[in-house]
């Protein structure tokens, strides 16, 4: 069956960095796109950043950009997302993310349709 299991949140100072990842199990979809979105206490799901199965494509969200990183190990099935210069701001719940049967990502947000229990991350000063 299908499942997404992340790693890696923890405590971090501002300017300090994190290494998340998801391993990724059960995908049987020939295309997909994989990622992560964060929810914040009181705040709206934002959409982190995802990358494409099928061509390596990426989208990352404005606030993240020249900070974050995803990458993936195919043979292990896991993604992994590179968190530099924490702000206190990237406090959140990060939960990685399927958008199944997307083929193709060029920039443009996923929409997920299905995520992992998530991992958290807190920014303090």
């Amino acid at each position: 069956h299908l499942q997404l299991v992340e790693s890696g949140g923890g405590l971090v100072q501002p300017g300090g960095s994190l290494r998340l990842s998801c391993a990724a199990s059960g995908v049987t979809a020939d295309y997909y796109a994989i990622g992560w979105f964060r929810q914040a206490p009181g705040k709206e799901r934002e959409g982190v950043v995802c990358i494409s199965s099928s061509d390596g494509g990426t989208y990352y969200a404005d606030s993240v950009k020249g900070r974050f990183t995803i990458s993936r190990d195919k043979i292990k099935n896991t993604v992994y997302l590179q968190m530099n210069s924490l702000k206190p701001e990237d406090t959140a719940v990060y939960h990685c993310a399927l958008e199944l049967g997307r083929n193709g990502v060029d920039g443009a947000p996923c929409w997920w349709n299905y995520w992992g229990q998530g991992t958290q991350v807190t920014v303090y000063s």
